[in-house]
């Protein structure tokens, strides 16, 4: 028996993509996660979440622990937000990570979720219905808020996810070249780096168009709303 945990990383910022992580492990070695540490990635430092996932890869390739990565970038939020809404696009991330790892780990799963829905039971079950042949054998799933504190098997989720979300913002800061901070409204970096994305007659790539900030920030430059987007091509990868 597997048992599995989803998490994501990246839901509020205006920069960068939102991702999500899938992580799984013989029932039998979970407790081998609390004595090591894990934790939801909010409650560590960033050294301490680097160190977990070395750590983990390590593991992984001598135990057979699976992960799957969603990477959904900007394009594909904006997308998801003017269409469906942000927690539906959440949903089919979910179940994207979850088939990921079915491909892995076959039949007999118990999968525990980081409810992005007010209503954790609502969550489970749109997850569910986009499981092809659900359910697995006699697989399980359970949505529930804060899981990744919770459960040391989501905050491993929540730890890849988090260092997977840092690493496309230090890429994207270095082929800008300028700080972008954490991404995230409140940041002072993210606040001074934003009037420079609005200089083209479109918002930068980087930036989730749909989000007010930069619907607020164009307003006042143009006078107008930013333009849509429509399409996702060439905006989501999906990792081992």
């Amino acid at each position: 028996m597997w048992t599995v945990g989803v998490d994501e990383a990246g839901r509020g910022p205006v920069i960068g993509p939102l991702i999500v992580s899938a992580v799984a492990l013989p029932t039998s070695d979970l407790d081998i996660l609390l004595e090591h540490g894990v934790k939801d990635s909010k409650d560590l430092t960033h050294k301490k979440r680097l160190h977990l996932v070395d750590w983990f890869h390590e593991q992984a390739e001598q135990r057979g622990w699976k992960y799957s990565l969603v990477d959904c970038g900007p394009e594909r939020v904006d997308n998801g937000v003017q269409t469906t809404g942000l927690n539906i696009l959440e949903v089919e991330l979910f179940a994207e990570a979850l088939n990921l790892i079915h491909k892995q780990v076959g039949e007999s799963v118990h999968i525990l979720n980081d409810a992005c829905d007010v209503n954790e039971q609502r969550f489970t079950d749109r997850i569910a219905s986009r499981l092809p042949q659900w359910p697995w054998g006699d697989s399980t799933i359970h949505s529930e808020h804060k899981a990744d504190a919770t459960f040391p098997i989501v905050g491993m989720a929540s730890i890849l996810a988090k260092v997977e979300r840092d690493k496309s913002i230090d890429k994207l800061t270095k082929q800008i070249g300028i700080p972008l901070g954490s991404g995230y409204p409140s940041d002072p970096n993210t606040k001074a780096a934003l009037p420079k994305l609005l200089l083209d007659s479109t918002p930068h790539p980087a930036l989730r168009w749909s989000w007010k900030t930069v619907i607020r920030a164009w307003n006042k430059k143009h006078g107008v709303d930013p333009p849509k987007r429509t399409s996702t091509s060439g905006n989501q990868q999906t990792l081992f």
